[in-house]
């Protein structure tokens, strides 16, 4: 059997593979605490499900239109205006089956073989094999740990080249949860503006920022700066709906056009059930949200304290995500079984066998030397999981 060329430059996500083994484990009755989680633990709001509910109780369950029927576009430009100051056309709105999905469309309509698009790393692990298949090049652009890894523009502006097509935001971060100030997101998009270049604003951990922080849209810093931006978000996150499928962007018309022939003969619509869902989210969901970042803030101020009293262990206090990335350089010269760990993915494998914790090596991310922990468990689970590394790094030789 002979496969395209275009699946051998791809690897499967990290992400979800762990944490189907996770889950997998959990099923033969194997005690492991899943620390890869991409979604809350909470349940999706009663208000949503009753949305739903009513949507299939009223027929709702037919073809839509491919890029999502009006009442949710009409919810996704009330929410851009109340929450970043947006204004937006239905024309400039499509709705697809996640933030993922959108994602890819857009590396779609956008990359042509031999294009780069700048992104800086750490970065979710999707972003340059989305990238790579489109025949287009992933430049990274490396943060520091020393500066909280935010996004340094003038190491943005040293990767620009001819070929340069586009930079990829990611505010806050997945891994690092890394949140992007105003200014200098008005860096980045001098040079955008100065090189004519596209910027996807990745900001689906929008709601989850911590310490006073207050999150801009890339494309609120200026009239033309939105001309140039793609935003994407969706209701997985903010409103516990990862399983729901559906992420949106708020774009230039002709993008978003480009995106819906696409997205017509690939997947059409998505769920029309999910969609009416989303309408309740984003008009009904506020309070649920708040509720769940200030519980969030909580369990983020507890594992890093836990984690820095874990020798060997450094980790930052994050101002955004769900996610902390500590550094473990302090353990990679012990040895696990006669064998030194070397590595983050060496020192995950060892978490798994030895203490029956699931997390992300930072390898997957372009951050050997950490590791990713989810926060969006249970305080319960977070300990347990924390004392078990703890103790598992004791019998180390």
């Amino acid at each position: 059997m002979t496969l395209s060329s275009r699946t051998k430059t791809i690897a499967p996500s990290v992400t979800l593979s762990l944490s189907a083994k996770a889950k997998t484990l959990k099923a033969q009755g194997v005690d492991v605490v899943n620390l890869t989680a991409g979604e809350p633990d909470y349940d999706t709001p009663e208000p949503v499900k009753e949305a739903a509910r009513r949507a299939m109780q009223e027929g709702f369950t037919k073809y839509t239109p491919t890029s999502g029927i009006d009442e949710l576009k009409s919810a996704v430009i009330e929410k851009l205006r109340r929450d970043n100051g947006l204004e937006y056309q239905k024309s400039e709105i499509i709705v697809s089956c996640g933030a993922k999905h959108s994602l890819y469309n857009i590396s779609q309509a956008l990359f042509e073989p031999g294009d780069e698009v700048i992104i800086p790393a750490p970065y979710w692990v999707t972003y340059p094999d989305q990238v790579r298949l489109c025949g287009a090049v992933p430049v990274f652009v490396p943060t520091e740990e020393k500066e909280d890894f935010n996004i340094r523009p003038e190491a943005i502006r040293s990767a620009v080249t001819p070929r340069t097509k586009a930079v990829i935001i990611n505010s806050p971060c997945n891994p690092t949860g890394a949140a992007t100030e105003r200014r200098i997101l008005e860096r980045i998009a001098e040079i955008a503006l100065e090189h004519g270049l596209y910027v996807i604003s990745d900001e689906i951990y929008e709601p989850f920022v911590y310490d006073g922080f207050r999150h801009t849209s890339l494309a609120a810093v200026s009239g033309e700066m939105k001309k140039r931006t793609l935003v994407v978000n969706g209701v997985s996150k903010a409103y516990a709906m990862t399983g729901w499928r559906i992420g949106y962007t708020a774009a230039p018309k002709e993008i978003v056009e480009a995106m819906d022939t696409l997205q017509s003969q690939s997947t059409s619509n998505p769920t029309s059930i999910a969609q009416k869902a989303a309408v309740a989210a984003l008009r009904e969901g506020g309070s649920f949200t708040k509720e769940m970042v200030s519980e969030f803030d909580r369990r983020r101020r507890v594992i890093v304290e836990q984690l820095n009293r874990i020798p060997g262990f450094s980790c930052t206090l994050p101002r955004g995500a769900f996610y902390v990335f500590p550094n473990v350089g302090g353990i990679l010269s012990g040895k696990y079984k006669g064998r030194p760990l070397e590595s983050s993915a060496r020192v995950a494998d060892f978490l798994l066998e030895e203490c029956k914790v699931v997390v992300v090596p930072g390898e997957a991310f372009g951050a050997p030397g950490h590791l990713r922990l989810s926060y969006a468990a249970s305080l319960e689970d977070l300990t347990k999981a924390l004392d078990r590394i703890e103790s598992g790094l004791k019998t180390l030789g």
